[in-house]
């Protein structure tokens, strides 16, 4: 019923050698599930923009998403300063992976994340269309399946 992301301290190979295991955030299994436990009206999720869990509800749809395409549920965070919401261990390398519930993509977090561990690139998911810029990959949430 629930998808563990387990925090891992520094992004390299063998993921599992650098797990906290005792750090992690859950996901539901099922995202409409979710939204049925939390009594949200479908209508305010699209129209109420400044909803506080609409971020949340954005990050599970994610991590539904990657564990049915069996990207393992990962995230890094930097103590109180940064936090990037999923590592995607891919062909190219361990990919850091933000995801934003809008069309506003600023993200100091991975500035941070790049900064400190230079990937090949990485990857923003939003509300906005495919591009390539600043070394980041923008995808689209409705093809979020498309990452591996």
């Amino acid at each position: 019923m629930v998808l563990p992301c387990i925090l891992v301290e520094t992004p390299q190979p063998p993921l599992t050698a650098y797990f906290t295991e005792s750090m992690f955030k859950l996901y539901l299994s099922d995202i409409g599930l979710l939204v049925s436990l939390s009594r949200l009206k479908f209508g305010n999720i699209f129209t109420n923009t400044e909803m506080m869990y609409r971020g949340f509800l954005t990050e599970n749809f994610v991590a539904q998403t990657f564990a049915a395409h069996e990207i393992n549920l990962n995230y890094w965070n930097s103590g109180n300063r940064a936090e990037i919401d999923f590592l995607a261990e891919l062909s190219d390398g361990m990919i850091p992976v933000e995801v934003k519930a809008s069309e506003n993509v600023r993200s100091h977090s991975l500035a941070v994340y790049v900064e400190k561990y230079k990937p090949k690139y990485a990857i923003r998911l939003s509300s906005k269309n495919f591009g390539f810029a600043n070394n980041i990959k923008s995808v689209p949430l409705y093809a979020a399946h498309c990452i591996n």
